[in-house]
């Protein structure tokens, strides 16, 4: 995975930032250690089987024959040989993956993966993620938006509302004496900020845009260069109120709803865990995991297969997953057996399920160890973590390579980072940071299990 910030401590200032962000996209690769990196965007994380034939075949005849899963729902490719750009490009372009060029790295839309598919769905989200992706790709103001900047839309049962938006929407039901025909109403957040603002669900996508752009004017203003909205200076910041004068001059009504309830930290009990959902009209949605995020390309054809099996779509979650919807409820079980016999997580009860890891080494010049092998030899010592170590049961788990600690989950989780001495673990709270390398290590009992050959761990 390409670089990413490390995570800041509470109460620091904000970078300043001087230049424009060099986060990769399908049209401006990455250098790594093993070749040049694509990442695609792909809004609420849909994709029609033809178009994941298409990224199967990319990954097939210029990658490394695997598809990496992000923790936004995109997918990356990796191995790419020097020169592949342009055959990448048209390749993407003729399967409707790249509907502007100018714009395919600010494509960076969150949305409820289930919303829609299980009996006890609110608000569909995902239409209002197709219309704010076309909203997005013909706005030229936007065109000034960071490939960091993010957008998070839920359908109000708060799996996705907790994972660091910058502008979030979060769905609400018809609300007492709402009029017909508003298809309820919407929480705008923008950032950290506790108050939010009431819009009717119809404005939903069109305010979103706006208040991106109010970001942009306040990043402008601050003179910070902010990528993010929590980039901003702290006497400078984008609130609530700010958004709704903006919101007012483009003829959107708002109401100002002063403490708006918080949003779930990670793990959300509510999110895509592997298994079977049962949906409307005889129907259901298959939900399976890639370990460790990574799938190879007869994993992903398999995959696709499947989704014809359904309603010819798939969708990608923040926490490296797969959702199949539409498939006739009564070949759920068989179609579920074959994707574990394929080595997907397909059990929420798996020692891989809420697992995770960078990229490491050798994909990573930047790693200090190979991170997944290692993380790979604890699954099957019987732990998920270095030498047996207590951690809190249910916090997801994830390994770094170094203290960049890239694609680390939101909210509370373990933090198994390498050192030049061995592994530190520390569990990180979303009002903490990690241990810094001279604090003591937590304690832990005695091993129970050999650590993997060659590698050094440290709790």
């Amino acid at each position: 995975m390409p670089p990413s910030p490390s995570i800041r401590p509470q109460g620091a200032e904000p970078p300043i930032r001087d230049r424009g962000d060099a986060c990769p996209g399908a049209l401006r690769l990455h250098s790594a250690a093993d070749g040049y990196l694509a990442r695609v965007r792909l809004p609420a994380g849909d994709l029609t089987a033809h178009q994941a034939q298409a990224l199967g075949d990319a990954a097939d005849r210029l990658g490394d024959s695997h598809l990496s899963l992000t923790s936004r729902g995109n997918a990356e490719l990796r191995g790419l040989p020097d020169g592949c750009g342009a055959e990448l490009a048209a390749l993407l372009r003729d399967a409707g993956l790249l509907p502007s060029a100018r714009h395919e790295r600010i494509r960076n839309i969150l949305a409820s993966p289930l919303a829609g598919l299980d009996r006890n769905a609110p608000a569909d989200v995902r239409r209002w993620a197709r219309e704010l992706d076309e909203l997005l790709c013909t706005s030229e103001r936007a065109t000034a938006l960071s490939g960091r900047f993010l957008f998070v839309l839920d359908d109000g049962r708060g799996d996705v509302a907790g994972l660091g938006g910058d502008v979030s929407l979060v769905a609400e039901a018809d609300r007492a004496g709402a009029p017909a025909g508003s298809k309820g109403t919407a929480l705008l957040r923008v950032g950290d900020d506790p108050a939010a603002l009431r819009i009717a669900g119809p404005d939903a996508p069109r305010a979103a845009l706006a208040a991106a752009e109010a970001f942009l004017t306040a990043a402008e203003a601050s003179g910070s260069g902010a990528w993010r909205v929590h980039e901003l200076p702290a006497e400078q910041p984008l609130t609530a109120r700010q958004v709704a004068a903006h919101l007012h001059e483009t003829g959107i009504t708002t109401t100002y709803v002063t403490q708006a309830p918080a949003p779930v930290s990670s793990p959300s009990p509510h999110s895509a865990a592997p298994g079977i959902v049962e949906g409307p009209d005889g129907t259901a949605a298959l939900c399976v995991l890639a370990p460790l995020g990574r799938l190879t390309v007869a994993q992903w054809r398999l995959l696709t297969a499947i989704a014809d099996d359904g309603c010819g779509a798939l969708r990608l979650t923040p926490w490296r997953g797969i959702v199949l919807p539409g498939l006739p409820a009564g070949r759920a079980a068989s179609r579920l057996s074959t994707l574990a016999a394929a080595g997907l997580i397909t059990d929420p009860d798996s020692p891989w399920h809420r697992l995770g890891a960078c990229t490491g080494r050798p994909g990573c010049a930047k790693s200090l160890t190979d991170v997944r092998t290692d993380a790979a030899a604890a699954v099957a010592a019987g732990t998920r973590v270095p030498d047996a170590i207590a951690v809190p049961d249910g916090l997801p788990v994830h390994w770094s390579g170094c203290e960049r600690r890239c694609g680390h989950p939101h909210g509370a989780w373990v933090d198994v980072r390498a050192t030049g001495e061995g592994y530190r673990v520390a569990v990180v709270r979303p009002d903490t940071t990690p241990a810094p390398d001279d604090a003591p290590a937590p304690p832990a009992p005695p091993p129970q299990h050999p650590a993997p050959p060659g590698r050094s761990h440290t709790p």
